[in-house]
């Protein structure tokens, strides 16, 4: 059967099989792939990561945020694509922001944007891909590689055909083709759809396409419920973001709200369940400290990105 005469559904099943030997652990696709990749559980295989909700509340803009970033430590950045906005609306250049980002020895790791690709409505969704295609033309010009893809828009019910989703992610990763860039499948777990890791890995897998891949985070993997013995059962490309942070488990997970999260390690979550997990998949991770803490946001933006990269190199120097 040749494909023109498949169906697209069709079409994806057939492409998944490919997609899920490199999602997966021990494939030889997987294997090949990341040959030249750091081993498991080598220092180099972890590289930390600013996301810059975590001085929100500090209205610094981006500029300072980099500046502080690098200050600190960090390796890389992860801004939020209305504080790259903010910047372009006030008269900022993209080319001037890029060459700040690399004077100051960071990667733009990822970006945290939240246009609705998933929705069931057409318009809605076209209008979602439209904006989308124009923050990864932005994220390009700065020399970004990734920006995360959450089901925003879907996270009330009615709950979403998995294979559907699927074929949504497809054109957004196709899409991000164009730009270098690479949407990845977020999980959030106050949603009502891919809330799981389970649900975000199977949409990942059956889209067929080679930059499918899942963004992770301590905490929407423990308010979800996701079952984390099977990151165990990824392969090094499935996983390459974690969101980093800590919270208290003595609240009901319903309960359980951003504002919460604290540095790693100064909570009850499951970090460290998850990093010796994540890193027994292989390859380079990037950890990324996503915190939305309100009595951070009033403390000095400097001593805070300094002591959340400390907290992160003290959670895996423990491992």
């Amino acid at each position: 059967m040749t494909l023109s005469k498949l169906s697209r559904r069709e079409a994806l099943a057939k492409a998944g099989s490919l997609a899920g030997a490199a999602l997966f652990a021990d494939s030889f696709l997987a294997q090949k792939a990341h040959a030249n990749e750091p081993a498991a559980g080598t220092t180099a295989q972890f590289r930390f990561c600013l996301n810059t909700s975590t001085l929100r509340g500090q209205k610094l803009g981006i500029v300072k945020d980099i500046e502080i970033a690098s200050k600190a430590g960090y390796e890389g950045i992860e801004p939020w694509m209305d504080g790259l906005t903010a910047y372009i609306e006030a008269g900022g250049k993209l080319s001037d922001l890029r060459k700040q980002i690399t004077d100051s020895g960071l990667v733009l790791e990822d970006a945290i944007g939240f246009a609705e690709w998933i929705v069931d409505d057409e318009a809605r969704r076209a209008k979602g891909l439209d904006l989308a295609k124009r923050q990864m033309d932005m994220l390009s010009q700065l020399g970004g590689k990734r920006i995360a893809a959450p089901p925003a828009g879907a996270t009330a019910l009615p709950k979403l055909d998995l294979l559907t989703c699927a074929e949504r992610y497809r054109v957004l990763l196709e899409a991000g083709q164009q730009f270098s860039i690479v949407p990845q499948l977020e999980l959030w777990g106050f949603s009502q759809n891919l809330n799981h890791l389970g649900e975000c890995v199977c949409v990942a897998m059956e889209t067929g396409h080679p930059n499918a891949c899942v963004l992770a985070d301590v905490f929407h993997l423990y308010k979800g419920g996701s079952n984390l013995g099977g990151i165990q059962m990824l392969g090094p490309k499935a996983i390459q973001v974690l969101h980093m942070n800590d919270f208290p488990t003595d609240i009901p997970r319903d309960k359980l709200q951003d504002n919460l999260r604290v540095y790693p390690g100064e909570g009850q979550g499951p970090v460290k369940e998850i990093l010796r997990l994540l890193r027994q998949t292989g390859g380079q991770k990037i950890l990324s400290l996503e915190l939305f803490n309100r009595e951070y946001w009033k403390q000095d933006a400097l001593e805070v990105a300094k002591r959340g990269l400390a907290s992160m190199k003290a959670v895996v120097q423990s491992l």
